[in-house]
């Protein structure tokens, strides 16, 4: 059965609606340059379509706050169902994506589909307080109801294979960074570096440190004597990238392949439906909202 989901969006500045349906549907090569997101077009033009696609779900009905917006990004996206309402995507849908990464907006879009039991996918970061966060969780009907991550914890860029991890030995600290704002951006760098991290890991000291304006940066020293950085860099035109340090030498990764992040994660979604699994654990999400609420 091809479970039926249904996009929300748009915010200021994020092509997920575009790109998130894309990998379900496939999209029109000429609707897609004129969304106003180059880069999602160029990585698109990349894969091999349509063999590429997540073939067992589809994105069939579309909302956003501006009914000329839905239009445009169903014709790029080939999504059948324009919405005039929450209401109406609510009862066509299986499942919804929160495309939108405005956290300050999610428990405003979240919490009908919340009460009504659908699984969600809440785009990045799903909140920046642990209030908020907590919030959003007490209306959640089940667990795994709620799925929420950065793309770019599911990146083979930033994951160390095994080579690597024998290359580093045994880690002893980690520095990231990522430009644009901390609030947005943060959580890019902070879920790849939490992933190289023992689970049961915590953080012991917390310290925020002062910098340029529109910049950011935070030192966690954790129990297991592991230390790490992370640092938004603001309006610069630097690429993602984590600088691991071990006892046996030093490895940099840089993100380069957004398809392959944003497919992944949302297979990884839609497998947590299918089968009823928590996919994205709360313990997890708070460890992550916690830090950014400390860099803020």
């Amino acid at each position: 059965m091809t479970i039926k989901l249904g996009i929300i969006g748009c915010s200021i500045g994020n092509g997920h609606p575009y790109s998130w349906s894309a990998i379900f549907n496939g999209y029109n090569s000429l609707a897609m340059k004129a969304s106003g997101y180059p880069i999602i077009s160029e990585y698109l033009d990349k894969e091999d379509w349509p063999s590429v696609r997540i073939l067992d779900a589809k994105v069939t009905s579309i909302w956003t706050q501006d009914i000329s917006q839905s239009k445009h990004i169903a014709k790029a996206s080939f999504i059948e169902n324009v919405c005039s309402s929450l209401n109406e995507l609510e009862e066509s849908v299986d499942a919804v994506l929160l495309a939108r990464d405005d956290a300050e907006n999610h428990l405003k879009f979240a919490k009908q589909f919340l009460i009504a039991g659908k699984p969600i996918y809440i785009d990045k970061p799903i909140a920046l307080s642990m209030s908020a966060l907590n919030e959003l969780y007490q209306y959640q009907q089940y667990d795994g109801q709620i799925f929420t991550c950065s793309a770019l914890r599911y990146s083979p860029d930033l994951m160390l294979n095994a080579e690597q991890k024998e290359k580093v030995g045994k880690i002893i600290s980690i520095s990231s960074c990522t430009p644009k704002s901390w609030a947005k951006y943060a959580v890019h760098i902070i879920e790849p570096v939490l992933n190289m991290l023992d689970v049961s890991d915590k953080p012991k000291n917390i310290k925020k440190i002062s910098g340029f304006t529109g910049t950011s940066k935070l030192h966690v020293e954790w129990e297991s004597g592991v230390l790490t950085t992370f640092s938004a860099l603001g309006d610069v035109n630097k690429p993602i990238k984590i600088s691991v340090k071990g006892d046996n030498g030093e490895l940099d990764l840089i993100f380069k392949n957004t398809f392959i992040s944003f497919k992944s994660a949302l297979k990884d979604f839609i497998s947590g439906i299918s089968t009823g699994e928590c996919k994205s654990p709360f313990e997890f999400n708070a460890k992550v909202v916690n830090l950014i609420e400390r860099g803020m």
